[in-house]
């Protein structure tokens, strides 16, 4: 039987003077194979079958003699239950390669490249910093087939103590991600439905508008005489009068302005929902705003193109500090506020019916039999509404003035 102190000090053999491999025996087939490069590995022969065969157990010291003992012993075990070792070791092995490919981690990396991909910054970024951040630490070398309720619902909980909001956008994730492992064939349930009502609510998010109109007549001659960039300036002046979120503002492409229909036209893939297009009749006073940037960045792709980096949008950022800058905080008013503002006034005031509103806000809107309606539905009554508005907003700057 073999020592350690023999298995630390044994050295190929010579043989002519070069060195050539041998072996050190220990018993009941088990022994340690000496490479002419000193390297040392462990194996074990065995019958199965009528066949002489020859496991290999693994690399001297990472496997002790202890250890090569404990795999030589589980072996003859099978054996002698009819189990080929081999055959056992290679079915593991290819066990534990499907896990691999159908870990959580695999199936989230494959699932971010093909679903952020054309998404916003700020979305992907979001959803990229749970993804990699908190779910893959957690779940990513899990087998996405084993993961149960429980064990989501426990990393979940570690998010929620840090921010609620968080916590439900990471179980929206990871239902996406599971749903996709069910569509690619490597799970059969999405566990995240199971934890519906399981986490705090998400705190609602009320986003600050003027409603007003005295103090909208206010914050409207402010942007006039607002005095930093003209791509900010004209962004703001046209925010009260679309009604549009404002991702959709500043991302705002030449390709978006149907001069001849004197229209904004979005797709389905550039609106928060992705579900239905999005058109947006423009007033007079939209038309001559767009017009006067149009000389300024007419041969960009985005109407408001970022200053310094032309090839983008304007940052939402950028819009927040330039309402800042002229008095209005995020506390006072806020960009999204814009929409809560003609909203408002517009229905409260303006006597303005409740479903154009809402058509005009891109909500979606039923019919009586459910049916939503399609993205033309009262376009020319949808015009006329948003030259009243525009026509308000005048009004209110001259009556201030």
């Amino acid at each position: 039987m073999l020592t350690e102190l023999q298995i630390k000090n044994v050295q190929p053999k010579k043989k002519n003077g070069k060195a050539v491999s041998n072996k050190l025996s220990d018993e009941k087939g088990l022994y340690l194979l000496i490479t002419a490069t000193g390297a040392k590995y462990w194996r074990f022969d065995y019958r199965f079958a009528g066949k002489r065969k020859t496991l290999a157990i693994g690399v001297y010291p990472e496997i002790s003699l202890k250890e090569a003992r404990s795999v030589r012993r589980e072996s003859r075990e099978l054996i002698r239950q009819d189990i080929d070792p081999g055959l056992q070791k290679q079915l593991k092995k290819r066990q534990v390669i499907k896990e691999t490919e159908n870990s959580f981690e695999l199936v989230a990396r494959e699932w971010q490249k093909i679903h952020l991909n054309g998404k916003s910054n700020s979305h992907v970024t979001r959803s990229s910093a749970l993804i990699n951040n908190d779910l893959i630490p957690e779940l990513g070398r899990r087998p996405i087939n084993q993961i149960e309720a429980p064990e989501l619902l426990y990393v979940l909980r570690k998010i929620e103590r840090r921010s609620v909001d968080m916590a439900h956008r990471a179980r929206t994730l990871s239902g996406q991600i599971f749903r996709y492992s069910i569509q690619t064939g490597r799970s059969s349930r999405d566990p995240s439905a199971d934890l519906r009502g399981a986490l705090k609510p998400k705190n609602k998010k009320h986003y600050a508008a003027i409603i007003e109109p005295s103090e909208l007549a206010r914050l409207l001659v402010a942007i006039d005489d607002y005095q930093g960039t003209l791509s900010v300036k004209n962004a703001l002046k046209l925010a009260p009068m679309l009604m549009l979120r404002p991702g959709n503002l500043r991302a705002m492409k030449w390709s978006n302005v149907n001069w001849e229909r004197e229209l904004l036209e979005y797709s389905a893939e550039e609106m928060k929902t992705k579900d239905r297009p999005h058109l947006v009749p423009l007033s007079h006073q939209a038309i001559e705003i767009l017009r006067l940037q149009q000389m300024y960045s007419g041969r960009r792709e985005y109407v408001f193109p970022c200053q310094g980096k032309p090839q983008r949008p304007l940052s939402d950022n950028g819009l927040r500090t330039a309402l800042m800058t002229i008095g209005f905080s995020s506390e006072v008013h806020t960009v999204h506020g814009f929409r809560s503002t003609a909203r408002t006034i517009m229905e409260e005031v303006l006597d303005i019916p409740q479903h154009l509103l809402e058509h005009q806000l891109h909500h979606l809107v039923r019919d009586r039999n459910g049916r939503a309606y399609n993205r033309t539905t009262h376009l020319k009554a949808r015009g006329e509404m948003m030259q009243k508005w525009a026509d308000y907003l005048d009004e209110l700057k001259i009556k201030l003035t």
